[in-house]
């Protein structure tokens, strides 16, 4: 069927006021002011329905039980897309945690992907700033040689200019570029072009920095007014909840550090449906409830039974427990902390995982006033003032402990031996 469609740009950009028209709308307002087009109304308009996901981070995680609840996420991800009967899964960078993941990340890796191949849902994906590699070689290119995903990254440099050409998926264009270190990649995308394709649903994937999220913060970001026309931009990089105009940040799929918990305290993703009356729906991957802690901490020999006289109040039952410990000790040290004894306490409130956080919990410094009548003797009467002010059974191996460390390094030496031998030394000082 033909039809003449009309593009007033005073509609077009009212559509634009409003994200969700604009999904369900905008194509029809791809004309300039006052043309006329015959177009085929079920390729200009196609309907399409796809799962945009970001920041998935697999292997991220140093604790084995937060591994597992990331994998989780991304499979029950995985799920939801699979019910939904989406067209097809984007993910817009950072897969996995870095570009050579462990086997054991990859085996699950590779289930999750088998399922969606088994439900004939395409996925299309993009390197992030942690898996990309400068060689251009990652595991992502395996995924894609086993048939489980497509990397839509296809480009080349012409002109001075960086030419992006679609992969096309039943009447949608989908470009993408891959994210990179420390932000390399804003340069590049101020020179990206489209290789257009005209009546198509364009999609641009990327992993970066957008100016309309962040604002005045002073970080290089890709002015999103020099980016090429899309109908959809499916953002990573970026780990908040972001869509304004169709620039979209999808989230991350799991919180990936101790923070992001603290303030996520879930995953995300979306679900874009062109047909629906909500054609933009945020999907929370909700998986364990967080609670969060803060103390502020003056003495380290009490602060074990203050913590836990707090946590007494609390519901714990499979709860992930945060703790923000900070402050300037005055009395005690850090490891006087007993950490393992509130761990034993949490386990009879059948918490799920504790996770602290030490970064700003100080030493109070000790100011040394030392009157240095004989500067050949410094560093003795340094160690003599120090010890009669901080009286201690440590303090008399303060002397072979700094004899350990002054030892050079011998001709032909290696680095390694050097060290190897420089740290069995001052074991024995200490005993260990």
């Amino acid at each position: 069927m033909l039809k003449i469609v009309k593009a007033p740009w005073k509609a077009r950009m009212q559509e634009m006021q409003n994200p969700q028209v604009v999904l369900r709308r905008r194509c029809h307002f791809q004309l300039p002011v006052g043309t006329l087009e015959i177009v085929e109304t079920h390729r200009r308009c196609h309907m399409v329905k796809f799962a945009h996901m970001s920041d998935i981070h697999l292997g991220g995680w140093k604790q084995q039980a937060l591994q597992d609840l990331n994998f989780e996420s991304f499979e029950k991800a995985i799920e939801i897309s699979i019910k939904e009967k989406v067209d097809f899964v984007l993910i817009a960078g950072d897969l996995f945690d870095t570009a050579y993941p462990p086997i054991e990340t990859l085996k699950r890796t590779f289930l999750e992907f088998r399922m969606l191949k088994e439900a004939r849902i395409p996925c299309f994906i993009i390197a992030g700033s942690h898996d990309y590699s400068v060689s251009g070689k990652t595991f992502l290119d395996v995924l894609e040689k086993a048939g489980f995903c497509k990397n839509a990254a296809d480009f080349e440099e012409r002109d001075g200019k960086i030419i992006l050409n679609p992969v096309v998926h039943e009447g949608c264009a989908i470009y993408g570029y891959p994210g990179k270190r420390s932000g390399l990649e804003v340069p590049d995308l101020r020179r990206v072009k489209f290789n257009d394709a005209p009546g198509m649903f364009k999609i641009f994937m990327l992993h970066t920095t957008i100016d309309k999220a962040v604002g005045n913060v002073p970080v290089d970001a890709i002015e999103t007014s020099l980016l090429p026309k899309a109908d959809y931009y499916a953002l990573g990089h970026l780990h908040i909840d972001y869509e304004k105009d169709g620039f979209v940040y999808a989230g991350p799929i799991f919180p990936n550090n101790f923070q992001e918990l603290a303030d996520l305290k879930k995953g995300r993703f979306y679900i874009v449906d062109t047909e629906s009356k909500t054609p933009l729906r945020k999907i929370d991957l909700k998986l364990k409830d967080v609670v969060f802690r803060e103390f502020e901490i003056r003495d380290a020999i009490k602060a074990t039974d203050i913590i836990i006289s707090d946590l007494e109040k609390e519901d714990l039952t499979d709860k992930i427990v945060l703790l923000k410990i900070r402050g300037e000790l005055e009395i005690g040290k850090s490891s006087d902390v007993r950490f393992s004894k509130i761990e034993e306490f949490l386990k009879t409130k059948n918490a799920f995982f504790m996770l602290r956080n030490t970064h700003d919990l100080k030493q109070k410094e000790i100011a040394l006033e030392i009157e240095v009548k004989d500067s050949d003797n410094i560093e003795e009467d340094t160690v003599k003032i120090y010890s009669e002010q901080n009286q201690s059974p440590f303090n008399l191996s303060i002397p072979l402990l700094l004899n350990s460390l002054s030892i050079e390094k011998q001709e032909g030496e290696t680095s390694e031996t050097f060290l190897n031998r420089l740290v069995a030394e001052t074991k024995k000082v200490l005993n260990f």
